[in-house]
């Protein structure tokens, strides 16, 4: 075949494969919070399932560090703190808030709070650096907390008021998260998005773990064998792998595209909510799911 037309179809074969990359990586990530929930079932707490997950996590991002870094210049000094607090803020801090309010919210609250992270960066852009509003932000914004907050009344008058304990520890968790998200840009460039992942992923799950043991004694890493699976399944495949997944479509597709079908992240969390956990899939959470989408589709689309 001429290269003049096998180049358009590879072109289109490689932009297929990162979609569906996209998308596996974005469902991957969802089932975090269902494998959550399901360990929360044998009697165990955050502070426990949280270690159990970064403990078998950890061998896996060290090689991705390692593979990342190959030929490369050894971290500063203050590299080496930026990947720290990094670390301490993106994915300590974030995913031990997020665990504990998983104790109190359901698996589709949680991902429907969790996907609100694209306006706290704009927020924080706005506090930090005086970043410019547009209006088309501020109605993807409103749309999107009123679906959580329709979402959010209807979990409070079903469950009660600890709820909202759980809804604040999610959004606090997200809060975290962007803060990485704003912070991150200058180290990326410098260390590269594999290599910072690998290393402040590392400095996480090595916190999680020293937490472990400061908090309970050795006998209470004795857990029942289902949560030890269900820590490798979410070590694996609901954390390294995805990550792998989401910066192979990124290759391919772009970030804006790759961010976009990330949307299907939210729902695949709901169905499989439903069929897991047992979840209640009401009008009402449909009517919410439906704006936060709506909401974030109308915000991403406007800050391009």
């Amino acid at each position: 075949m001429p290269a003049s037309s096998a180049t358009p179809e590879l072109r289109a074969s490689s932009r297929s494969s990162g979609v569906v990359l996209a998308f596996a990586g974005a469902i991957a990530f969802s089932g975090k919070a269902i494998i959550v929930k399901l360990a929360y079932r044998y009697g165990v707490d955050a502070v426990t399932v949280i270690m159990y997950r970064m403990l078998f996590a950890l061998p896996i991002f060290l090689a991705m560090s390692w593979w990342a870094g190959r030929g490369k210049p050894p971290l500063s000094g203050r590299e080496w703190l930026g990947v720290a607090g990094l670390g301490v803020t993106g994915y300590y801090l974030a995913s031990f808030l997020d665990f504990l309010g998983l104790q109190y919210v359901t698996a589709s609250l949680e991902r429907l709070v969790l996907y609100l992270t694209p306006t706290l960066v704009l927020l924080l852009g706005w506090l930090l650096y005086r970043k410019p509003w547009k209006r088309k932000q501020l109605l993807g914004m409103a749309i999107s907390y009123g679906g959580v907050l329709l979402v959010f009344g209807q979990e409070v008058r079903l469950e009660g008021s600890n709820v909202a304990l759980g809804t604040l520890l999610v959004f606090l968790s997200a809060v975290s998260y962007a803060i990485y998200l704003v912070y991150s840009g200058q180290m990326v460039q410098r260390l590269g998005s594999l290599r910072l992942v690998g290393l402040a992923t590392s400095v996480a799950c090595v916190l999680c773990i020293v937490q472990f043991l400061v908090v309970h004694p050795l006998s209470a890493a004795v857990v029942a064998p289902q949560v030890i699976w269900l820590s490798v399944l979410n070590a694996v495949f609901c954390t390294a792998v995805p990550v792998l997944l989401v910066m192979m479509a990124i290759e391919r597709v772009g970030a804006s595209v790759t961010a976009q079908t990330g949307m299907v992240g939210p729902m695949s969390t709901i169905l499989m909510g439903v069929w897991l956990l047992g979840e209640p899939f009401t009008a009402w959470v449909a009517a919410g799911s439906a704006l936060v989408i709506a909401g974030i589709l109308v915000f991403t689309r406007s800050g391009r």
